[in-house]
């Protein structure tokens, strides 16, 4: 082999490391990003999976998480945008065509939101997510199926806490605070270990009035983990509570007396 051979096989094996290094980077990445997707940290999570895509931008994880973390923090129009960017380069990957929905569903356009969810449900590999995002248009939609469809993502991912967490928080974000315990208490059931899902809790039991077993979930939220994502707001609407009972209780003692 000429020396320009050896030159070039020299070139090529820096290259494939230079690759490979950065697929390591960006699976190291994703991992962060679901570390902090559990704790909740969602606008972390979001990072993590922008640095992921800088090192592999053919990664469709990475876009979808994009698009779900975003969801999460409740900007349904950048959502929609970056489900848009993923079904760009992955037409027929469900659960991009899933976040799509759900992102148009928060928005208020349920007729496109179903459509997208039935392109999901078309596909071949029906992640737990694609059944999750399904009752979330339903329920966008005011539909009794809604509860079927997060039955069949629970049945999927039978033993994870994440899924009957995720769960509780869509009811939650359709008011829906009675079923929304309830399935966090599911999640808790499944591991007492994660702040997020005490969190999660105190919050439906705020929603429903039950402020002192609301104070009780953020106080174990904080011990187990101090740097508990969203912690403060959680605590700022439980002080808010307690002045509008403290007011109820004080007018009801005026007009009494």
């Amino acid at each position: 082999m000429s020396r320009f051979g050896n030159l070039e096989f020299s070139r090529s094996g820096i290259e494939q490391a230079s690759r490979s290094e950065e697929v390591g980077d960006a699976v190291l990445h994703l991992r962060e990003a679901e570390a902090a997707f559990r704790r909740g940290a969602f606008e972390q999570a979001l990072r993590f999976y922008a640095r992921a895509l800088e090192d592999a931008p053919n990664d469709a994880a990475a876009w979808v998480g994009q698009a779900r973390m975003l969801i999460e923090m409740g900007q349904f129009d950048e959502a929609n945008r970056w489900a848009d960017k993923a079904l760009e380069r992955f037409p027929r990957h469900a659960d991009a065509l899933a976040a799509k929905a759900v992102a148009l569903a928060r928005r208020g356009d349920t007729k496109a939101a179903l459509a997208f969810s039935d392109a999901a449900l078309e596909e071949e590999s029906l992640t737990p997510y694609v059944w999750l995002a399904r009752g979330d248009v339903l329920l966008a939609r005011a539909e009794k199926r809604a509860e079927h469809c997060f039955a069949k993502a629970l049945a999927v991912a039978s033993g994870d806490w994440l899924w009957p967490w995720l769960a509780s928080r869509i009811h939650a974000f359709y008011r829906k605070f009675s079923l929304a315990l309830k399935l966090a208490t599911q999640a808790l059931a499944l591991d007492n270990g994660q702040a997020a899902i005490w969190l999660q809790l105190g919050r439906c039991q705020l929603a429903l009035g039950l402020a002192a077993a609301a104070n009780d979930s953020f106080v174990q939220a904080r011990e187990i983990d101090p740097q508990c994502p969203q912690a403060d707001e959680a605590d700022a609407s439980l002080r808010e509570a307690g002045f509008w009972t403290r007011l109820a209780g004080r007018c009801r003692r005026f007009w009494e007396g």
